[in-house]
């Protein structure tokens, strides 16, 4: 039931100032009449060593700026001026509960809320009772989760391996980007409403030992409360012998499954809608950039491993000047190579019709390899401008980047 927009924002404005409660807050879209200066807008709450934070990260149309906030006048401040915003949306997650605030035609409100403990969605106001200060960070999912267990994250007393850290911290980094960008893409539309005869179709292509796709299937189902139906791909047959024995263990033989293929030439029975690649090697991850393009993916998720091809070319290509000093030395190639990859590969998919954040998932002390590229398919043909930018870009490097190559041999 549509109730008055300002009420509904006013209550928002509570959950998002409870640093105790707050998961991740998500701004996004526009209202009828309004352009927001901001894209996207997320908020969450950060531990720094000044002390707790609210941090704010802001997408414009080409980068993101982040500002850290202190709790109080100054975090309240900084939420007044966003709910200000004409977004059209405002995603909220908190510890127990997640709310999706939808602005109509008639700039009310409609307000969903789900409980984050049951599987079954329920029509509500959101809670914001006060709760304790509780600064131990609130856990997507949580240390003793029976999938945490499978995949050899515990101990024999049922606690994290300290070994195993920083594999569960990007897990959790991770679930916090992938669910936003899920919620949002069926709020406007873009994704259907899963269902026990529809349910969402996630594909990992490249999943390895599956940690990060079995951490997904689990979130979306059991967490979150989706129907789901998860597809694993790797090359190796061992990938896909452990991962099926192993959902088989946990009684997910039936929503999940694991195929033996290349990524370039897998056949899936039904286009996926969200479709992962975590740590694809090299070109691996332009394969599956490939795919999700080919199948019209409404999301992508992905987190490129190595960099390899494009520092071949930068070896073999003289640089323009005045930038030779970018690649004379070999290990500052190599990083060059990393940043003109993904910033190509953002560009490509950009000119197909995706729309794409290029951020960090997770910091780089638990894994180096923390870029994560976050598209979401729009179906509006690619800009001329960056079509232009990408074709000066790689012209003046003398390179090629492998997605381009990859669409023109199989456009979509």
């Amino acid at each position: 039931m549509a109730e008055p927009l300002l009420r509904a924002l006013a209550r928002v404005r509570g959950l998002l100032l409870d640093d105790a409660a707050l998961v991740r807050a998500v701004g996004s879209g526009r209202r009828r009449g309004g352009l927001p200066r901001w894209r996207r807008v997320e908020l969450r709450y950060v531990d720094l060593k000044a002390g707790r934070r609210l941090q704010v990260t802001a997408y414009d149309q080409t980068q993101a700026h982040t500002a850290n906030h202190e709790p109080g006048d100054a975090a309240a401040a900084a939420v007044d001026t966003l709910l200000d915003e004409p977004f059209g949306s405002w995603h909220v997650e908190t510890a127990t509960h997640t709310h999706q605030l939808r602005v109509t035609k008639r700039l009310d409100a409609l307000v969903h809320t789900t409980s984050r403990d049951l599987p079954a969605a329920a029509e509500g106001v959101p809670d914001t009772q006060p709760r304790p200060h509780d600064r131990t960070k609130r856990r997507l999912l949580p240390e003793d989760d029976p999938v945490l267990a499978a995949l050899g994250f515990l101990d024999a007393h049922g606690r994290l391996k300290p070994s195993r850290q920083a594999k569960y911290r990007q897990v959790e980094e991770f679930l916090r980007d992938l669910a936003p960008v899920v919620d949002d893409a069926v709020a406007t539309g873009r994704l259907h409403r899963p269902t026990d005869e529809d349910p969402l179709r996630v594909v990992d292509l490249g999943c390895g030992n599956a940690y990060l796709t079995f951490a997904a299937h689990r979130y979306l189902s059991a967490v979150r409360g989706l129907p789901v139906h998860t597809t694993g791909v790797d090359v190796k047959a061992q990938s896909r012998e452990h991962n099926s024995a192993l959902a088989d263990s946990l009684g997910l033989a039936e929503a999940m499954r694991f195929v033996q293929a290349d990524i370039g030439s897998v056949e899936l029975d039904q286009r996926p809608d969200v479709v992962l690649a975590l740590h694809a090697c090299d070109t691996a991850t332009d394969d599956a950039l490939a795919r999700a393009v080919g199948w019209e993916a409404p999301v992508v998720l992905a987190a490129p491993c190595c960099h390899h091809d494009v520092a071949a070319q930068l070896r073999r290509s003289p640089a323009p000047p005045p930038y030779s000093m970018l690649t004379r030395s070999g290990i500052l190639r190599e990083r060059f190579a990393d940043t003109l990859t993904d910033a190509m590969r953002a560009a490509v998919l950009r000119t197909v019709g995706y729309r794409v954040d290029v951020v960090d998932f997770v910091e780089s002390k638990h894994t180096p390899r923390n870029t994560l590229l976050r598209a979401v398919r729009t179906g509006t043909s690619g800009a001329e401008d960056v079509r232009r930018e990408l074709e000066e870009l790689t012209g003046a490097w003398g390179v090629r980047p492998r997605l381009s190559e990859l669409l023109s041999a199989h456009p979509a």
